[in-house]
């Protein structure tokens, strides 16, 4: 497909858009959750949502984070793989739910599952990173921006 818009292009067209999900990656990142969790759960939202550009995006990023290359390559079937500790498997389970939001919402029960292993505050913020990455995807998808280069792990 032929993107729409770059994502440098779209970033000096809205600026202001931009900013403002910048600052909610700022305020995710600086929350104190564990940055190689977040970016899990994004790279699981984007793959959900099929956002290429935001796939190649955070892969690079687990990549840069030393994220084991095992936990990125199952996260398409992390339910299945034993290589996720319960946090990350709720966080996972809570991702998508956000993400394949369903007309009845996200169950008590998936987030009484979820502050079983996170803090309120923790789930507040988890819920910004998902609601954020949705954002993008949807930015990513209907701009359609071209996926980045994939760097190898280490680069």
């Amino acid at each position: 497909m032929q993107p729409r818009l770059s994502y440098e292009d779209f970033t000096k067209a809205a600026p202001g858009a931009y900013a403002g999900l910048a600052a909610l990656s700022k305020a995710v990142d600086e929350s104190g959750l564990e940055k190689s969790l977040t970016e899990l759960v994004k790279l699981r939202a984007s793959q959900m949502n099929g956002c290429a550009f935001c796939v190649s995006f955070h892969l690079n990023r687990l990549r840069k984070l030393a994220v084991a290359q095992e936990k990125i390559d199952l996260l398409p079937a992390w339910r299945e793989a034993d290589v996720f500790s319960d946090r990350e498997l709720v966080a996972l389970a809570w991702t998508e739910t956000l993400t394949d939001l369903s007309p009845r919402g996200a169950s008590n029960k998936a987030y009484a599952a979820l502050l079983d292993h996170f803090t309120d505050s923790e789930a507040m913020f988890l819920s910004v990173a998902i609601a954020t990455i949705n954002s993008w995807n949807r930015l990513g998808v209907a701009l359609r921006f071209a996926p980045l280069e994939l760097r190898a792990p280490g680069k």
